[in-house]
């Protein structure tokens, strides 16, 4: 998930080793972009820490950590696999590894199904019913990719999927999944509607001359006040899941640092700018870790 291209070596026809292979499959998953990690990790630690009031397992918290990185390469592999018509047309992705020739087609799926399948080994340490919602993980990470292709909102497919966590984390800690866990997996999925949309607008001129449909070409002319509604929307649902959960002032602080970074999301995109759009999608990381600490820190405040 970047606007830069990245240096690439020619494909050539003669043998490549392990090395440079494992290089080029590096790249195929962004483990040199690590945004996408950190957008679905963090609503994750914030599910984490509020089912383990404060204190969750460690050994929960480092499978889910382990978890988040793995699926998010996995789902890096699938959607390059299915993008690969597109992203030779689109100037931001025609260097990526499928596109630029370094991973053919049939190796994406194969890294896919390793990742996959190494995820899957970190749930023999869960309980049952959290392993079984992890099928619904595996499900919308290898369908959202296609998505793009039948309706103008994939977002909501990628936020299911980013936010799957949320409800795994509870059903993992406590065998449960109250009305909380839910209210936290929809402010997830209302997240990514709004830095995907964000995302998106980098791309809206090229996916119009291709074809490819997004939230940014849906919104059009009112992508930025259905972004601000989203974001006002998402900030309600954190307030009131930390009054659910009998949260404090430094929660709220943390939340209103975040309203802050919105605000600075607003004002980036006023001009549909290209760059400044990515910018404003960038800073999403930085608005997860605020309300993170903001977490932290009130729990720690009332021990």
């Amino acid at each position: 998930m970047t606007n830069q291209r990245v240096d690439l070596m020619p494909s050539g026809t003669g043998p490549v080793d392990w090395l440079e292979r494992l290089r080029r499959y590096a790249l195929l998953v962004r483990l040199n972009r690590p945004i996408g990690i950190l957008l679905l990790l963090w609503p994750t630690l914030w599910a984490l820490w509020i089912a383990g009031d404060g204190m969750p397992a460690w050994n929960i918290v480092l499978i889910f950590i382990a978890g988040v990185a793995l699926m998010r390469s996995a789902g890096c592999a699938i959607n390059d696999y299915a993008d690969r018509d597109f992203d030779r047309h689109v100037a931001r992705t025609q260097a990526r590894p499928i596109a630029s020739g370094l991973v053919t087609p049939t190796e994406a799926l194969g890294v896919f199904l390793v990742l996959s399948l190494i995820a899957a080994s970190l749930l023999v340490f869960l309980n049952w019913p959290t392993r079984l919602m992890s099928l619904v993980a595996l499900l919308l990470t290898a369908v959202y990719p296609f998505m793009k292709r039948y309706t103008h909102l994939p977002q909501i497919v990628l936020g299911a999927a980013f936010g799957w966590a949320v409800p795994m984390a509870f059903m993992a800690l406590n065998e449960a999944v109250p009305m909380v866990a839910w209210l936290l997996f929809c402010s997830a999925l209302i997240w990514a509607l709004i830095y995907d949309t964000q995302y998106a607008m980098v791309d809206r001129d090229d996916d119009l001359k291709i074809g490819v449909k997004s939230s940014a070409i849906l919104f059009g002319r009112h992508d930025r006040l259905i972004i601000a509604l989203l974001q006002v929307i998402m900030i309600m649902l954190l307030l009131f899941v930390g009054d659910l959960v009998g949260r404090g002032h430094y929660y709220n602080l943390g939340v209103m640092a975040g309203v802050a970074l919105f605000a600075y999301q607003q004002w980036l995109i006023r001009r549909r700018e290209p760059k400044a759009c990515f910018q404003a999608f960038l800073n999403n990381n930085q608005f997860g870790m605020v309300v993170f600490i903001g977490l932290v820190v009130d729990y720690l405040a009332a021990a």
